[in-house]
């Protein structure tokens, strides 16, 4: 007992130990924190997204003018016959490239050649008609002339007769004023009065004679002029007849070489729609030649986009067959003359019923390398992406 207390009274000893200072602790963010920081982020990432995007708006987007809605095109040309007939021959097919001049399709030309002989031998017949009228004006000078001696001839029998009429009356009026004192028989008296009839007769024959020479004479006369009219101041080769056959045979000669259906220029065919032995008529559409280089591109832009778009801008397009590797270069050529809705088979009318407004779109016609087509070439109605540049 008494070690115990010994020990428990003795005086306590202290050590000293580094000095540690504990950090105080840090408070959790609030939620009012933690949304303020983030509304603070919100706006500074829109900041920088609205700074990027009036950047690129107008060092980029105002500078060029894009569409997706832009088809390629061309000015194909529909093969026709200019002549009706059966088809002789077909020499192309489908997708086949072809050359200025090179034959599509034969006609049979029997009835051709039929026509053009028949054209050949009426200029030969109308060259030796007007070489007649010709030959004929001379001797129809000369009818004339004897016309005129006929007629001189009456005159002179017409003079004659009415010489012999006077006499006769003379003498019958002098036998009358005898026969009263019976110096002139009645049988004379007669006969005087038969002369005196005689000579009235053969008066009114010259004078018919007369008349119907001077009418041979004009008839003679107008023949004359009639045939002189057809061929005054021509020649054979500028006779009107003459050229008028020559026309037709011309046009005979024509009808004959259009049997021979030639490529009005480089292409493809395509939409053969003609077989051997089918008969097609002037008009009739046989194929679809479409140009291999001719292309263009119609761009369909919304009206808001072509306020600063004119004529001879630069032009970069890419199709969807190639993908944006391949690129094209082309140049504004102009503008339709109104947007598809203008020229739609039953146009718009806004004017009745509840109108909603519709942006339109205008046609912006492109012109397109003929150097890049060859290399890439393109097809009617190809999807293609335009991008105008234009001025900021």
């Amino acid at each position: 007992m008494t070690a115990i207390t010994h020990i428990a009274e003795a005086p306590a000893q202290t050590v000293d130990l580094p000095f540690e200072r504990v950090p105080d602790p840090v408070p959790e963010p609030t939620l009012a924190d933690r949304r303020k920081s983030l509304f603070v982020n919100l706006a500074v990432g829109i900041g920088v997204l609205a700074l990027a995007y009036g950047a690129w708006d107008q060092l980029v987007a105002a500078r060029h003018v894009t569409t997706d809605d832009a088809y390629v095109g061309a000015d194909m040309a529909q093969v026709t016959p200019l002549i009706g007939a059966p088809v002789r021959a077909v020499l192309v097919q489908d997708s086949q490239m072809v050359r200025k001049g090179d034959v599509l399709v034969r006609l049979d030309d029997t009835d051709a050649q039929i026509a053009l002989a028949k054209a050949q031998a009426d200029l030969a017949q109308t060259e030796r008609r007007v070489r007649g009228m010709a030959a004929t004006d001379a001797g129809l000078d000369a009818q004339i002339a004897a016309r005129g001696a006929d007629q001189a001839r009456a005159a002179a029998s017409l003079a004659s007769a009415q010489a012999d009429f006077d006499r006769a009356a003379i003498d019958l009026k002098r036998r009358e004023a005898l026969a009263a004192s019976g110096s002139v028989s009645g049988e004379e008296l007669t006969q005087a009065r038969n002369a005196q009839a005689t000579a009235a007769a053969n008066l009114r024959s010259a004078a018919a004679a007369v008349t119907l020479a001077a009418a041979n004479r004009s008839a003679a006369v107008g023949t004359r002029d009639a045939n002189h009219a057809l061929i005054a101041n021509t020649s054979v080769d500028t006779n009107p007849e003459v050229l008028a056959a020559r026309a037709a045979r011309d046009q005979a000669r024509v009808d004959l070489e259009r049997t021979v259906i030639r490529a009005p220029f480089d292409g493809v065919v395509s939409h053969r729609q003609v077989q051997v032995g089918q008969r097609v008529q002037a008009g009739q559409s046989l194929m679809v030649v479409v140009p291999d280089k001719a292309l263009y591109v119609d761009a369909n832009y919304k009206e808001g986009q072509l306020a600063k778009v004119h004529p001879g801008q630069a032009v970069t397009l890419t199709s969807d067959l190639y993908g944006t590797s391949v690129v094209y270069h082309g140049r504004v050529k102009g503008f339709l003359g109104g947007t598809g809705a203008a020229f739609a088979v039953v146009p718009a009318q806004n004017a009745t019923g509840n109108w909603i407004k519709v942006v339109q779109r205008l046609p912006v016609r492109i012109t397109l390398d003929r150097e890049e087509l060859t290399e890439h070439p393109l097809r009617v109605g190809l999807s293609m992406n335009a991008d105008i540049v234009v001025a900021p």
